[in-house]
């Protein structure tokens, strides 16, 4: 229907007062222009100007502002401090994406209901994690390597149950680690030196990086630090207990993790080397599809070391509880599962076999199509993707775009540190001259750092969490301290985490809305750079502080690097959590950011 002149009504008389609203609306908005154009000439945000929602700090608490006298700019929020209870006693080994108290939950299959499975919101914990009763502080590195105080780590079931093996033994007041394994009888160092007599790139600085899953307590990756080689060891939340949380306490990589339906936390052609003693993994089941997750974080040219069963089966059977031929024919079904992959036999002698992944992009993978068993990827998912991602029976062939990204393209370690890698290219707003940049930036905040806590460089710091690295700058600052570092890249921002292992230096992919798989009471040291700035849309500072508490040991410490406007918020939850805080002037004096140091104190639970 349509309107006409005719029918519209008559103004009524005293109508032109709308104009007033009118002209009140113009003077609003003309001052509101005004009031913007001097928050963006004194280079402040907008968001500056605005008080943060009570929520995303803490509950219970409030929000108060100040002006300082010798400041006219509006001074970061403060929260009133909130004391958070203690959990229960029980809770001293909590794990809250990896909780046996919530594995039925979850289905059977592929023994999934050990992945992360994270508790939801209403569900999360807001009280502090004891400590052990009678827990001091560890033995300092590299003593710790060979023992540590039995009541950090009360847990007895290894020591009964694995005490033929050598894993540990109880020894008075402390467990001592004599460096054993099922398939190392005779030590783990002898152990080595025979896979180092099948594998020359394990001496000179080719192999750098290594995994190894059913890590038991971490010895086989504590002993390559000593031939400098980086091992990240993996071991799910199981009923040995407590295998991770060994490994950690003596200063050793190590996180809970599990091949089952997901993609491990790592990108693709990270690692040198990934090694198998008797892990228990059942490779040649649901098509070899474990076989192509390691395949896939395997560098080209990459070796994974197998050692138990089938391996060396003509003498070893008798102790498997099997048969010569069943293992015969799964020894078979390896080779030829391994060889589709496009490994090849790199060396075989006594208990240990090596593979070798295909050295380049051509070759083998030509032969290789959606159709064939196994098949190849598609282009349809990322293969560096690895936060919740299901693992594809299909082989990840190398990117043909890189010619430097194989073990023997790669400078040797210690080289392989100060190249700025290939991948740096894929890396949004990444190149060659931010990856120097980065690294000499980051040389220079650890001279600082170091001057701000004397501790750092010292035995008193051995493991080392940074917790939103970008190429592990950091990481390479400390390479010549008595130091291993964690490099975390989040899930949700540029995924540079390739390089960082391009650098031989190790790390995973996280999201800091939830809690890090590890045990609590795990890292000495936790650094993090602008993380709240960067994850404040997402994430609830109060649970991202109090996970930080319940990974760091008392009398540990952080190191925060933020913004003034997060740092009081950040500095008042600390003091709820029996932290004490120093705020310090960074490197650059003139840094609109400021460095919160605080240190972890050591109590006792009243329970």
């Amino acid at each position: 229907m349509k309107y006409s002149k005719e029918d519209k009504p008559e103004r009524a008389p005293g109508s032109g007062s709308r104009a007033v609203p009118v002209a009140l609306l113009v003077i609003v908005l003309c001052a509101f222009s005004f009031y913007l154009g001097g928050v963006y000439s004194t280079g402040r945000s907008l968001l500056d100007s605005i008080q943060p929602a009570p929520t995303l700090l803490a509950l219970g608490t409030t929000v108060t502002s100040h002006r300082s006298s010798s400041d006219e700019q509006p001074q970061s929020t403060a929260v009133a401090t909130v004391a958070f209870p203690e959990c229960p006693a029980d809770f001293q080994d909590y794990t809250p994406c990896t909780d046996p108290k919530r594995w039925r939950r979850y289905g059977n299959y592929r023994l999934s209901f050990m992945e992360r499975h994270c508790p939801p919101p209403p569900e999360r914990q807001e009280c502090l994690v004891p400590p052990p009763k009678g827990y001091k502080p560890p033995i300092r590195w590299p003593k710790s390597k060979d023992q540590c105080w039995y009541r950090n780590v009360p847990y007895d079931w290894i020591n009964s149950q694995k005490s033929n093996q050598h894993w540990l033994a109880k020894d008075g007041d402390r467990f001592r680690f004599p460096g054993g394994g099922t398939m190392f009888p005779n030590g783990v160092g002898e152990y080595s030196d025979r896979m180092q007599s099948l594998i020359p790139g394990m001496r000179d600085g080719t192999v750098r990086t290594a995994l190894d899953t059913g890590c038991g307590v971490a010895s086989w990756g504590g002993d390559l630090l000593g031939r400098g080689i980086l091992t990240v060891s993996l071991a799910p939340r199981d009923n040995h207990e407590a295998q991770v949380q060994f490994a950690l306490e003596r200063g050793i990589p190590a996180i809970l993790g599990i091949i089952s339906t997901q993609r491990l936390p790592f990108p693709s052609s990270s690692f040198d080397m990934a090694h198998c003693s008797r892990c228990l993994i059942p490779w040649t089941e649901f098509g070899g599809l474990y076989l192509l997750e390691i395949h896939r974080i395997l560098r080209p040219g990459g070796f994974w070391v197998l050692s138990g069963p089938p391996i060396n089966y003509e003498n070893r059977w008798h102790g498997w509880n099997t048969t010569a031929q069943a293992q015969k024919a799964d020894l078979d079904r390896l080779k030829k599962m391994l060889g589709a992959m496009c490994f090849k036999l790199y060396n075989m002698k006594g208990d240990i076999a090596v593979w070798q992944k295909s050295p380049d992009a051509g070759a083998c993978y030509d032969k290789l199509t959606p159709i064939t068993t196994p098949a190849k990827c598609d282009d349809s998912v990322d293969p560096d993707a690895a936060w919740y991602v299901p693992m594809r029976s299909c082989v990840t062939a190398p990117s043909a775009r890189y010619k430097k990204l194989g073990l023997n393209a790669t400078p040797k370690w210690p080289q392989r540190l100060t190249v700025a890698p290939e991948r740096i290219n894929v890396v949004p707003g990444s190149s060659a001259g931010a990856f120097k940049q980065d690294d000499a930036r980051w040389k220079v905040r650890a001279k600082h750092y170091k001057a701000l806590l004397p501790a750092l460089g010292t035995d008193k710091i051995r493991n080392v969490m940074d917790m939103n690295t970008v190429y592990g700058g950091f990481a390479a600052s400390l390479i010549k301290d008595p130091v291993w570092v964690m490099n975390v890249v989040s899930s949700y921002g540029p995924n540079s985490l390739g390089v960082v292992y391009d650098r031989g230096l190790i790390g995973v992919n996280h999201d800091w809305c939830e809690a890090f798989s590890t045990y609590p009471r795990t890292y000495d040291l936790l650094h993090l750079d602008g993380l709240f700035t960067a994850e404040s849309h997402r994430c609830e500072m109060k649970f991202v502080l109090l996970e930080m508490d319940r990974i760091l040991r008392p009398t540990g410490y952080a190191i925060i690097r933020e913004s003034t406007y997060f740092l009081d918020s950040v500095a008042a939850i600390a003091k709820g959590m029996r932290w004490s805080c120093e705020k310090r002037s960074t490197e650059n004096k003139t840094d609109k950011d400021k460095i919160l140091i605080c240190q972890k104190k050591l109590w006792a639970g009243k329970q």
